[in-house]
């Protein structure tokens, strides 16, 4: 337990749950992205594949279509950085928790990879999800991911930074901002030591003109944003 977080939060409840409950009530809900959950950049057989598993980046909340969402993104930037063809596929659900996204990978039969990005955190966060269980829970997906595929390198995208997400009221950003950066600790932590895994910085989306209609997810050039950052790091 992280002591002076919780009393952060008691302390803050009276301000913070209002606004809680008036930020669900008034968020617009985007849709997941539509099309076809993977493709290709570049002509022939690949010679790379690409995987995203997680929550809304990866089921491309903010886009229309898959195909302007994270994974292709990130795909494309391969692509044009190496000259290589990329196969990429995305498995995401809005609104999942990390303790359910086993079961979802269980049932989604995912590519066998060279890459493995995980985008997960915001929905722990908002939930308040113990930090020791958001652990173990991240751990067994990562133990079942090398189990099944030991050929790929996993990259541990970090929680965004709640804390400046100017479209959720202060002090809860704040508050959420905090937490967040507790959760990324988490991940630091299992890529420490672990040839195969890596944690990665999450792209700073600072210009409003990269984020969709609801003030938070990436829109079309914020994804594009991100996959070049992302690229910057590998």
């Amino acid at each position: 337990m992280h002591i002076p977080f919780w009393l952060g939060l008691a302390c803050l409840a009276p301000l913070i749950l209002p606004q809680a409950l008036h930020t669900r009530r008034t968020t617009l809900r985007l849709p997941e992205g539509h099309g076809a959950p993977e493709g290709q950049w570049g002509d022939g057989s690949p010679s790379q594949r690409l995987l995203v598993i997680g929550e809304s980046t990866a089921a491309s909340v903010g886009v229309e279509h898959h195909h302007d969402g994270l994974a292709s993104q990130l795909a494309r930037q391969r692509h044009l950085r190496e000259g290589k063809t990329v196969y990429w596929q995305t498995i995401g659900v809005n609104g999942i928790r990390m303790g359910s996204l086993l079961d979802k990978l269980a049932v989604a039969q995912p590519l066998r990879a060279d890459s493995i990005f995980i985008s997960m955190g915001v929905n722990d966060t908002t939930s308040l999800t113990p930090r020791k269980r958001y652990f173990l829970e991240l751990e067994r997906l990562i133990a079942q991911l090398q189990a099944t595929q030991p050929q790929a390198h996993i990259y541990l995208l970090a929680v965004p930074p709640m804390h400046r997400f100017t479209a959720l009221p202060a002090p809860l950003r704040q508050l959420l901002g905090w937490r967040a950066h507790l959760l990324n600790q988490q991940h630091q932590r299992l890529a420490k030591g672990r040839s195969n895994v890596s944690s990665l910085r999450y792209p700073p989306l600072n210009n409003p003109a990269l984020l969709a209609q609801d003030g938070y997810h990436p829109g079309v050039h914020g994804y594009r944003a991100m996959a070049e950052a992302i690229a910057q790091q590998l």
